[in-house]
């Protein structure tokens, strides 16, 4: 799962980036409202954590320029603790849920999930797609007898193939819902992960189609 955090507070940015990660996510960080309404308009993100108080455009602003474009990417709004109108702006413009400031780290990731889950529809903490059981919390897969522990990336990979089941997935597509915008997109990286899944999983779980990219077979 890839999210954008939209937070000028750099220690701030940092600490989610970082938490955020070793909890499955790939994570951007925009330190200003322009830039955040740019990558939230051009990066395939599964969900927003946006600070309201952004320099050189406001959170909230950002937010319904979002939603007057037709961007539904959920959104968590970060507030002052205590600033119930924030709150009230927040649900207006168009935000899924809110969180007060100072927050624990897992409530955060928790949020993040649950919004997540309900966009696609999917059970609380986990997804089952034809004979494949992902579990979110412990990072797990799966598949008949076979139970296999997931890397980040094998986790991101796998759920967005999961989400997906059936749909030709070019590798550009997957690439950009399985790294951060910083990571070099290396079409033979995501090569190496495609294998290690097929190896977990069973080498039918996933086909090629020759120069168009990957379809995660539905068995059931």
């Amino acid at each position: 799962m890839r999210l954008l955090v939209a937070e000028d507070d750099v220690e701030l940015s940092q600490r989610l980036r970082e938490g955020l990660g070793q909890a499955g996510f790939a994570v951007d960080v925009a330190d200003n409202g322009i830039d955040a309404e740019h990558l939230g308009n051009t990066e395939p993100y599964d969900a927003v954590v946006l600070d309201l108080g952004l320099p050189g455009r406001a959170g909230l602003e950002v937010l319904r320029r979002w939603r007057a474009g037709g961007n539904a990417v959920p959104v968590i709004v970060l507030t002052a603790r205590g600033a119930w109108h924030e709150k009230v702006e927040g649900f207006r413009a168009g935000a899924d849920d809110y969180l007060a400031k100072p927050f624990h780290l897992e409530e955060l990731s928790v949020r993040l999930g649950a919004i997540i889950r309900r966009r696609h529809g999917e059970s609380p903490g986990r997804l089952t797609c034809g004979d494949v059981v992902l579990d979110e919390e412990h990072q797990t897969a799966t598949r008949g007898e076979r139970r296999c522990a997931l890397t980040g990336t094998e986790f991101r990979l796998l759920r967005y193939f999961m989400q997906n089941p059936g749909k030709t997935l070019s590798k550009e597509k997957l690439a950009g819902h399985v790294y951060d915008y910083a990571a070099e997109h290396d079409s033979n990286v995501l090569e190496v992960y495609v294998r290690r899944l097929r190896e977990k999983l069973g080498a039918d779980l996933i086909r090629t189609r020759r120069g168009q990219g990957y379809v995660f077979e539905v068995r059931r």
